[in-house]
């Protein structure tokens, strides 16, 4: 798996041990169902782990735990009802059609946001982020970690262009400035811990207008 424009190994991990951040998780299922290859890998690894739970010794269950399983099986109606529509962005992978969003923000001159109504962890969470062709955002690091994943059009930083499915990880120790190339709004899909801090005299200025 090329390593470039795709989550960490250890993050992917994380992942399909389920112990990673939910708001993360997140992000990273939107990237799997957007790379195909990269969700086999993930399968693989989870294949290993329930081969490992195998072998290991089975713990006892509690006593009441029949009558539980039970009584949960007697409340169960039989009825499969269709689940509502929970947004409306059906152009969405899969992942992110299983959670309400909020109403689209301004933060800047053809840059919107929009948050996911994701389970939280602690200060980090999801959200859409849509920038028009030819913007950028304001440059800028980060407080914690930045997990951000292509959906639609393309973007550039100083080193590297992010497409469809591209997934980027930043932290403090980034510094970049992305700008929309394609011909068509970039739209991303980030888990943000803490708020970006912008670089510059302008941009601490600015920064208590940056909230995301």
């Amino acid at each position: 798996m090329n390593a470039r424009r795709n989550p960490s190994e250890e993050r992917l991990l994380a992942y399909a041990a389920g112990v990673l951040s939910p708001p993360q998780a997140v992000v990273v299922a939107a990237h799997l169902a957007l790379r195909p290859a990269n969700h086999a890998w993930v399968r693989r690894l989870q294949a290993v782990g329930g081969e490992l739970l195998d072998e290991t010794s089975p713990s006892p269950l509690s006593a009441d735990a029949l009558a539980r399983a039970m009584a949960r099986i007697e409340t169960d109606t039989g009825v499969v009802t269709a689940q509502p529509l929970l947004n409306d962005m059906p152009e969405l992978p899969e992942p992110l059609r299983r959670y309400a969003l909020g109403p689209w923000r301004w933060v800047g001159p053809g840059i919107r946001v929009r948050d996911v109504h994701a389970p939280r962890d602690g200060a980090c969470r999801v959200i859409l982020l849509k920038i028009d062709p030819g913007r950028e955002t304001p440059r800028h690091t980060h407080g914690g970690v930045e997990l951000t994943c292509v959906l639609s059009g393309a973007y550039a930083t100083e080193t590297e262009r992010f497409d469809v499915g591209d997934f980027e990880e930043a932290d403090a120790e980034v510094i970049h400035q992305p700008r929309v190339v394609s011909d068509d709004p970039c739209l991303c899909v980030a888990a943000l811990d803490g708020q970006i801090q912008l670089d510059g005299w302008l941009g601490r200025l600015m920064q208590p207008f940056a909230r995301l």
